[in-house]
């Protein structure tokens, strides 16, 4: 079951999860609304009025990198990133349990890895300044560990169960005369 579409959700965890995704997609929205609206100012500026700052287009460089590292968690929550599931579809039930918790960990592992890295790096960049805005470098680069914290968090709130269209791609697969849960069950196999 998809905790970010599921009109019941039982427990904290899917609830913090819920939760945790529709503020991240927010955020992530907000950010790409104005990235739109400061890119057609920039537009207006340069046709209309003979030339835009130069602000604009390094604004807009950081905002879309922005408004993708928050939406990185919930997109992978809900399954909405490209991947191939073969494995899992193919698997006997217990190995493709296996793999999904083999998965889970790998992510849980590189997103901490991956946070702890850009964290660094966007606290090593603090000595030197953005070209057109004139700030700290430090500031637009916190977006990647601020963004692969959250999705770490997501991670962790998800737990070793499988994704949302992993899920469905192993009910579509099973026929009612197999053993395990029938094609009919909405619950993932885990």
């Amino acid at each position: 079951m998809n905790p970010l579409s599921s009109p019941h959700v039982p427990t904290f965890r899917d609830s913090a999860l819920l939760w945790c995704g529709r503020l991240t997609l927010g955020a992530a929205a907000a950010i790409l609304a104005s990235t739109v609206l400061i890119m057609l100012y920039g537009v207006v500026m340069r046709y209309v009025l003979g030339g835009a700052p130069i602000w604009v287009d390094e604004l807009t460089r950081y905002l879309i990198i922005a408004s993708v590292m928050l939406a990185l968690g919930a997109v992978w929550v809900e399954g909405a990133h490209m991947r191939v599931a073969l494995l899992e579809r193919r698997l006997p039930p217990r190995l493709a349990s296996l793999l999904v918790h083999y998965q889970w960990w790998l992510t849980l592992v590189l997103m901490l890895g991956a946070t702890w890295m850009t964290w660094h790096y966007a606290m090593s960049a603090s000595m030197f300044r953005t070209m057109g805005m004139g700030i700290s470098r430090s500031i637009p680069m916190l977006s990647m560990p601020v963004g692969f914290a959250l999705m770490t968090l997501q991670v962790v709130l998800h737990g070793p169960r499988p994704l949302a269209t992993q899920a469905l791609d192993n009910a579509d697969d099973e026929t009612p005369g197999e053993s395990g849960p029938s094609s009919t069950s909405s619950e993932p196999r885990t």
